[in-house]
C-alpha cells in the first residue's frame, strides 16, 4: 500500500486525502497545531501536529512516505510567514523526505503580467512583491530535487469563497477603469489534479497551472452574483484595497494539465458557484 504525506492537511489537503483513501493509498496528515489535530481526530487516517518550518520537528517524525505534498498555507501571512512556510518548510521536507515523490502548491500570483494577456508555464514568471519571490525560490528548490509545482489560482469551493463572501460582506466595489481578470479554481478540481499528477512519472520537474477553463473580469464576477442572487450591484468606484499578492492582470492557462488528461468537473466559476458553492453558504435575505 502506497504511503502519502500531506503536509498542510487543511481546506485542500482533506480533499486530496479523501481522493488517496478512496485509492486504497494510506495517509497521514500534518497541520500547523495540536488543535486543527485534534478537530480532524475522527477522519480515516492519523493527523499529526508538525511546524514544517521547524527542523527538529519535521525530523523527529517517523515513517517514510512514497509521496509527500506541501499544500501549507500562509492564510495571507507576511513576507516573514511566506518565508517560515513555504521556503523553510520545503527545505525541512526535502531534507526528510529527500527520496519521496515531492509537490508543491505555489500559485499563480507569481505571475506579474499586467495586461490582461493569456500566460503559460512557459512565460515569465518574475514577481515583484517579496512574498512572490519567495514562492519561486521554493519551487526552484522542489525542481531541482525532481519535484513537480503547482501554480494555484484562487480556490474555492463547498464553504468558501473569497469572491462571493466580499460580495455578500458589502466590500465589492466596480472599479471599472482598472479591471482586472481573476483566476479561480474550485478545491475538487485542484484536488484531483493533484492526485493526476502524483500518479503520472512523466510529471516529475514540471511546472502545471492548476486554474480552470475560463479567466473572468472581476466586474462579470460581481455582475454575475448581482443577478444570481437578485441583489443590487456593488457600487461603482476605486478600489484603494491593497492586495498582498501584488497587483496584476493576466489570465493563465491549463493547456499543459489538460494535456496530460485533467478535465475540470467545473469548468468555469459560475459553474462551481451554482452546482457546489452557492447552496453551502447561507445567504440570508434576498
Amino acid at each position: 500500500m502506497p504511503r502519502l504525506l500531506i503536509a498542510g492537511c487543511g481546506y485542500l489537503g482533506q480533499a486530496v486525502a479523501d481522493l488517496f483513501l478512496e485509492a486504497d493509498w494510506q495517509v497521514e496528515g500534518w497541520t500547523m497545531s495540536p488543535e486543527s489535530a485534534k478537530r480532524l481526530r475522527t477522519r480515516a487516517y492519523s493527523v499529526r501536529a508538525v511546524d514544517i518550518s521547524n527542523q527538529d520537528d519535521v525530523r523527529a517524525q517517523a515513517g517514510n512516505f512514497d509521496t509527500v505534498l506541501h499544500l501549507a498555507s500562509t492564510r495571507g501571512g507576511d513576507s516573514d510567514s511566506y518565508r517560515e512556510v513555504y521556503l523553510n518548510g520545503v527545505r525541512n521536507l526535502l531534507g526528510r523526505f529527500g527520496t519521496s515523490k515531492i509537490l508543491f502548491t505555489s500559485s499563480t500570483s507569481v505571475y506579474p503580467q499586467n495586461s490582461g494577456e493569456w500566460v503559460t508555464e512557459e512565460s515569465a514568471a518574475e514577481p515583484k512583491p517579496e512574498t512572490g519571490r519567495i514562492l519561486r525560490e521554493a519551487e526552484d528548490l522542489v525542481r531541482a530535487k525532481n519535484g513537480v509545482v503547482i501554480r494555484l489560482a484562487g480556490i474555492y469551493g463547498p464553504g468558501r469563497s473569497a469572491l462571493l463572501t466580499k460580495f455578500l460582506g458589502g466590500e465589492a466595489i466596480l472599479d471599472l477603469e482598472n479591471d482586472r481578470f481573476v483566476n479561480e479554481i474550485h478545491r475538487d478540481d485542484a484536488a484531483a489534479a493533484i492526485q493526476l499528477l502524483m500518479t503520472r512519472q512523466n510529471s516529475l520537474g514540471q511546472v502545471y497551472n492548476v486554474v480552470d477553463n475560463e479567466p473572468l473580469l472581476l466586474s462579470e464576477c460581481y455582475r454575475w452574483l448581482a443577478a444570481r442572487l437578485n441583489r443590487p450591484l456593488p457600487p461603482i468606484g476605486r478600489s484603494t484595497a491593497k492586495r498582498k499578492r501584488g497587483e496584476s492582470n493576466k489570465r493563465v492557462g491549463n493547456a499543459k494539465l489538460r494535456a496530460i488528461g485533467w478535465t475540470p468537473h467545473y469548468p468555469s466559476f459560475a459553474a462551481g458557484m451554482e452546482k457546489s458553492v452557492l447552496p453551502s453558504f447561507h445567504l440570508g435575505a434576498t
